[in-house]
């Protein structure tokens, strides 16, 4: 299984926002082939040490191919084109990817 993790900076005010993208990627589950689960939502901890990364998800995929047919897929690429108007910065600044095995 591969955990693909993502961490976002976005703008002050959009938590509406954000749980309209957060609720599209769930709706791929069951529907996107290889997508196993997804949950997603605000910073919560109180550690403090977010970086002001305010937001944040993880999709598990059944394996590496699922994950690399996803990123391409018109679904993920009309979603990232959506949280860019909604990004604190740049996308540099403000995205952070990070996928592993499990």
């Amino acid at each position: 299984m591969i955990r693909h993790m993502v961490m976002v900076k976005l703008k002050p005010g959009t938590s509406k926002e954000a749980q309209s993208l957060f609720d599209r990627f769930g709706a791929m589950v069951g529907s996107f082939d290889g997508l196993l689960g997804f949950s997603g939502g605000a910073y919560s901890s109180p550690e403090g040490i977010n970086r002001g990364f305010n937001y944040g998800f993880s999709m598990d995929f059944r394996d590496a191919a699922a994950r690399d047919r996803y990123l391409p897929s018109p679904e993920h690429v009309a979603i990232a084109q959506d949280i860019g108007p909604l990004l604190d910065g740049s996308f540099d600044d403000c995205v952070v990817a990070f996928d592993y095995v499990c």
